[in-house]
């Protein structure tokens, strides 16, 4: 099949703005967004930037809007979208380096901020540190985060003001706070019991739609609202 691309184009160094370029392509419709991408910058402009690692759906790099919705370039199949028109553009919310590339750097830096990773002072223990097949069930889905920013940048709360922490980051601290051997659930939670912390959420459901993993980001969000009204981390 033909498939008619329409990809965003800036670079900083020649455009005064942005535009975009039109592609007409040889398709088939199991070929990956990504494939259509490699294709462009192989035959027609090797000046086509984009961000790919892996292409299987596990890194994340190569999160961008596909017909106005995030999705993962590596993922997102032809047929899939049931149209011959792709409109291929960066991910909102984060300044753009160069076409398709985005500055994830705020991103991170709201990742950082709620200490996503394990916190225990404790004396260990001789062997590891053991949980119930409950208590590791209790955070599952949030261990399944690739740091794509589908979520944060497909919120419009995140849109508004990039001080918001965004779903991303919530996630990260909801893997953690519910995680049975970690000690500082208190200390993320006050983290997120501010005026851009988790009550930025305004339960739109976009990162929930946006997560190429299914994760249940809203549900999520919604657990660490309740531990900071309750007080309790159950």
């Amino acid at each position: 099949m033909q498939v008619k691309l329409k990809i965003f184009r800036y670079n900083p160094e020649v455009d005064k703005k942005p535009h975009y370029d039109k592609y007409e392509v040889e398709a088939d419709p199991t070929d990956r967004v990504l494939d259509l991408l490699e294709y462009v910058k192989g035959n027609f402009d090797g000046t086509l930037s984009f961000r790919r690692s892996c292409a299987h759906g596990i890194c994340g790099s190569d999160a961008m809007r596909i017909n106005g919705r995030n999705r993962l370039a590596c993922k997102m199949l032809v047929k899939e979208l049931g149209t011959d028109k792709i409109l291929v553009e960066p991910i909102l919310g984060l300044p753009v380096i160069k076409d398709l590339i985005v500055d994830m750097e705020p991103f991170f830096a709201n990742y950082r901020s709620v200490l996503p990773y394990l916190i225990n002072d404790e004396p260990p223990p001789k062997k590891e540190r053991l949980q119930s097949i409950e208590e590791r069930e209790r955070f599952d889905d949030t261990t399944k985060c690739i740091l794509c920013a589908c979520c944060t940048t497909s919120c419009p709360s995140y849109w508004a003001n990039e001080q918001y922490v965004g779903p991303a980051a919530i996630v990260a601290a909801h893997r953690f706070i519910f995680d049975s051997r970690d000690r500082a659930g208190a200390e993320r939670l006050r983290i997120l019991n501010d005026q851009f912390g988790v009550y930025r959420c305004h339960t739109i459901f976009n990162c929930t739609e946006a997560c190429p993993r299914e994760i249940q980001v809203t549900k999520a969000i919604g657990e660490v609202k309740r531990a900071i009204a309750t007080g309790k981390i159950e």
